[in-house]
């Protein structure tokens, strides 16, 4: 997803990049080139309890098959969750759930790869986008979480 959030839905909503000390050159280079400003950037700028409490209090989340995934379904935090070489059917929110939305490309790979998986990358930005358009209508003044922006899968 190397774009602008230009068109994002929910305009008005804070944008934020989250991750972990070693994530944080990554979460930097996913905020420039979306467009966000620096204080957009929050990995290893929070506490567990403070990550937690946002993905809480969030409008939307999105991000990838990961703890903050499991967090938002624990919240019940509308949710945009990319999967890559693990299926949604072991960790993915439960299908009942409307308010999380599972994109995946169908196809499942090495979890433990040091590379992204191919159909991670395969999910596009519109796909994207056009799931958290789905999830915001009438969403108010509240935060987007993308943690660990990542590329691409189908629902």
């Amino acid at each position: 997803m190397r774009q602008s959030l230009v068109g994002w839905p929910g305009g008005g909503l804070r944008v934020v990049v989250t991750g972990s000390a070693a994530e944080r050159p990554l979460a930097s280079y996913v905020a420039t080139t979306a467009g966000l400003p620096d204080d957009a950037v929050l990995a290893s700028r929070t506490t567990l309890s403070q990550l937690s409490a946002m993905v809480a209090d969030a409008s939307l989340v999105v991000c990838g098959d990961t703890g903050i995934a499991h967090l938002a379904t624990a919240y019940g935090t509308p949710s945009v969750v990319l999967f890559g070489p693990v299926s949604p059917q072991h960790w993915g929110p439960p299908p009942q759930r409307p308010q999380h939305i599972v994109l995946w490309a169908g196809s499942t790979g090495d979890t433990f790869s040091d590379q992204p998986d191919p159909g991670l990358l395969r999910i596009t930005t519109a796909e994207v986008i056009a799931a958290a358009e789905r999830l915001t209508n009438g969403v108010g003044d509240r935060e987007v979480n993308s943690h660990r922006a990542a590329g691409s899968a189908r629902h």
